[in-house]
């Protein structure tokens, strides 16, 4: 399993601005997907892809907004992640403007996902993850894992928690497990 697109350097890049952009429109008092989004031509910027933007100030975790699914071209889709990671992560309170200075700003643009064969293959690290049971659902993005320290078992174990569900959860009878691969940068691995 292998993401199937690739981005150059300028699209990561200009996805990076329009995350950005997103959340200049915040602070502005507009929405995202006001008319005069940059708009890109062509290429993989104009393909239906879920994407995340996250948001970390001093390493820590300020927002986290993206969408599994694709619903609308990936350019819209960050910038209006940007904006909501900033502005409707119910988590932490929006952001103010003399901190976005010294937020970073990471994009992950989602490949394909498609349920999980097996999870004895799960790779922590490469395979981003989303289980559905009863109505309720939890997704981590592939870096979770590492980040947290966890091993498959670990890393299914709090899918379950995160979905609001009892460990185990994730072999029960009706569970769906998806898994996906991203491609992740930060604005700052974009500079020219």
């Amino acid at each position: 399993m292998s993401t199937n697109f690739s981005l150059t350097c300028e699209e990561k890049r200009t996805l990076c601005e329009l995350a950005r952009w997103g959340i200049a429109c915040g602070f502005a008092g507009k929405q995202p997907d006001s008319p005069d989004i940059p708009t890109p031509q062509e290429g993989t910027l104009r393909e239906k892809l879920g994407s995340f933007v996250t948001l970390t100030r001093g390493g820590h975790l300020r927002g986290c907004i993206g969408t599994i699914i694709p619903q609308e071209e990936l350019y819209r889709n960050v910038a209006r992640m940007g904006f909501a990671s900033a502005f409707r992560d119910h988590r932490f309170p929006p952001l103010r403007r003399e901190e976005l200075g010294d937020t970073e700003i990471e994009v992950s643009v989602l490949g394909p996902i498609t349920p999980c064969p097996d999870p004895e293959r799960i790779e922590v690290g490469r395979h981003g993850l989303l289980l559905r049971l009863g109505g309720r659902s939890g997704v981590f993005l592939p870096k979770v894992p590492l980040e947290q320290g966890w091993d498959r078992l670990a890393y299914l174990e709090n899918l379950c928690r995160k979905a609001g569900l009892p460990g185990g959860s994730w072999k029960e009878p009706g569970a769906q497990l998806f898994w996906y691969e991203a491609l992740v940068f930060a604005a700052k691995d974009c500079t020219p």
